[in-house]
């Protein structure tokens, strides 16, 4: 079976989502260790996308194939029982064997928030960039105008075959 998974993540304390050889947490890492103990059998995911160390994830989707006799709600429940407390699984459905949560994404939306004001908000601080120099909001403003309309980037692509969307619209 193939199962889907929407995750939420606070990425502070991990070095990122992709399982990594140098260490064991990452965010991939702790969801197979728990998939792994749960089915009796080693398990993989695949991401939608990678986040860096120390990112965060409001909504990111994964899949996994394998074989357990637990239905989807109750996978949610073990896996949130034993996931650290940073690393929450929002939900888990049963998909088609060829659902791929990377090849299958329609969007991904990145989020930056900068902090401008002259305190640190101490509830927010691990979610915001500081940013506490003076800044030009009239030359960001001007340079925000180049950024409406449809941009191809294949061009800046080291693969010059490559038949992946390689623009954006705003």
């Amino acid at each position: 079976m193939n199962y889907r998974f929407d995750i939420q993540y606070d990425g502070t304390r991990y070095g990122g989502w992709q399982r990594q050889k140098t260490t064991e947490n990452t965010i991939q890492g702790k969801i197979e260790e728990v998939l792994s103990r749960m089915t009796g059998e080693p398990v993989q995911i695949q991401g939608a996308g990678r986040t860096d160390a120390g990112v965060h994830a409001l909504g990111q989707v994964a899949n996994g194939h394998f074989q357990t006799d637990f239905n989807c709600e109750e996978i949610c429940e073990y896996m949130n029982h034993y996931l650290p407390e940073d690393i929450e699984i929002l939900r888990v459905c049963q998909v088609s064997d060829r659902f791929h949560s990377r090849l299958n994404a329609r969007e991904k939306l990145y989020r930056y928030r900068i902090g401008t004001g002259s305190h640190k908000n101490v509830f927010e601080r691990k979610y915001l960039c500081p940013l506490h120099e003076n800044y030009d909001v009239e030359a960001m403003e001007r340079a925000a105008g180049y950024l409406p309309g449809t941009h191809v980037f294949k061009r800046c692509c080291a693969n010059k075959k490559m038949k992946k969307a390689t623009g954006w619209t705003l």
